[in-house]
């Protein structure tokens, strides 16, 4: 078995007096480091007395993660003579892995349709652009593949394992850190503190998860939630739950960030990746307004669509408004909006409708208005955006500026994406670099 329990207790004021001493020495005496660590799921790793075994080649990642996880792995296959350590304060590793996807894991995505990242990362494109160049969603499914794990792509774009099942990507990584020696520990558990130390705790739903790091001089970036659904109190539109709209336009008035895409409406409210997508974008501004805003709807993705309404008046003159859809809208959908406009006189015909009926129907198509009385959950996903601001980290490295040789990845850095693989491809990106810079640290010092 890989996890062994030992607890200890905190010692809180012992880790900022390492931290302080290790900070002051060179570079050249990281390597003589050797102390003996716990995890304090308040305050973060603790130090304990130096131990008497130097010299030997150690990294401790704080995480078992996704991408403390893939750091392992990548790490030990760089430099085999590294002793690597995962530390996680839970009974459970690889959690997020599991659930992901539906349980499918959707382990990254093929950025077809992509020409500007900052559509798909709200936080943190302009790192992970040049990151990227070293680590990007092709190098992923090439590794996996390697490894074991056949892939397959949906028509959206994002990718799977072939099994559709997200253990096939928890037994890759935990056979491949078995048969590399990597050691996996849960609980507060007793591991030895390192030469190089990996922060992948992932991201934390509150500021005092981060304290700690944030005692030791890094900037942290106020930790909200992100990738949620929408509640609306409208009993007539949550009584189209199960209806889906799709290449719909979402959007908070007064905002430019127009959120395009698929639309469901639920018994709560709004979900679906348009939905997504604007909670992502706009995670600050929602928490900011204690998620009460107006909210727009455009249920046809055009502009101006008053060409098309005067067009099917010349053409179906005769037809009844409710037999005949503009835009091909969901049946439900149209009555629906019908009722709101015409107060349930629906029987009228298309030539009926006089100039200001028009825009009355134009305006209700393109931009419908409703109220945010709330947050939902996106339960696939458990994203916050906030954490390690990137000033405070080498942005080719990803150690930190304030702690030498600490490093970070994965989502406890200020990096956070949209739904459909990319918060996975931003975890193996920043593992892996993690991973070669520690590899060009130990080169250096041979």
């Amino acid at each position: 078995m890989l996890l062994r329990r030992l607890d200890l207790p905190y010692e809180t004021t012992k880790l900022m007096r390492f931290i302080k001493e290790l900070s002051k020495q060179p570079q050249t005496d990281l390597f003589q480091q050797d102390t003996s660590w716990n995890t304090n799921p308040r305050s973060g790793p603790v130090p304990l007395p130096p131990g008497r075994d130097r010299g030997r080649l150690k990294t401790t990642i704080i995480g078992g993660g996704a991408a403390g996880f893939f750091l392992a792995i990548n790490l030990k296959e760089m430099v085999p003579e590294m002793e690597v350590c995962i530390v996680e304060r839970s009974s459970r590793v690889l959690r997020k892995v599991e659930l992901s996807g539906g349980g499918r894991c959707n382990l990254t995505n093929t950025f077809d349709d992509v020409n500007d990242l900052s559509t798909v990362y709200p936080r943190g494109h302009r790192l992970l652009k040049r990151l990227f160049k070293g680590f990007g969603h092709q190098d992923t499914c090439d590794w996996f593949e390697r490894h074991g794990v056949s892939l397959m792509t949906q028509p959206d774009h994002r990718v799977f394992p072939a099994s559709q099942d997200s253990h096939t990507i928890i037994d890759c990584f935990m056979k491949e850190a078995q048969r590399l020696g990597v050691r996996v520990v849960t609980h507060s558990e007793r591991y030895e503190a390192p030469t190089f130390t990996a922060v992948c705790t992932g991201g934390s739903p509150k500021r005092e998860g981060l304290k700690w790091l944030e005692d030791m001089g890094h900037e942290i970036v106020d930790p909200v939630p992100s990738l949620f659904t929408l509640n609306i109190d409208n009993k007539a539109l949550r009584s189209l739950m199960g209806t889906a709209v799709e290449n719909v336009t979402a959007y908070i008035p007064g905002h430019k960030y127009r959120s395009d895409g698929a639309l469901l409406i639920t018994h709560w409210g709004l979900s679906g990746p348009a939905i997504l997508k604007l909670s992502s974008h706009e995670a600050r501004t929602l928490h900011d307004n204690n998620y009460r805003l107006p909210l727009c709807i455009n249920w046809v993705g055009v502009g101006d669509v008053r060409d098309e309404l005067q067009h099917i008046i010349y053409n179906n003159p005769q037809k009844q408004l409710h037999n005949y859809r503009p835009f091909d809208l969901p049946q439900r959908l149209w009555d629906y909006l019908l009722t709101q406009m015409f107060k349930g006189d629906t029987n009228r015909t298309w030539k009926s409708l006089n100039a200001k009926e028009i825009n009355r129907m134009a305006n209700m198509l393109t931009n419908d208005e409703y109220q945010i009385t709330g947050k939902g959950a996106f339960k696939e996903e458990f994203v916050t955006c906030g954490g390690i601001a990137l000033k405070s980290i080498n942005p080719s490295t990803l150690e930190s500026r304030h702690v030498p040789g600490m490093y970070f990845a994965g989502e406890v850095l200020d990096i956070d994406g949209i739904t459909g693989g990319f918060n996975f491809q931003a975890a193996w990106t920043t593992a892996h670099t993690v991973a070669c810079a520690i590899k060009e640290r130990v080169r250096e010092k041979k």
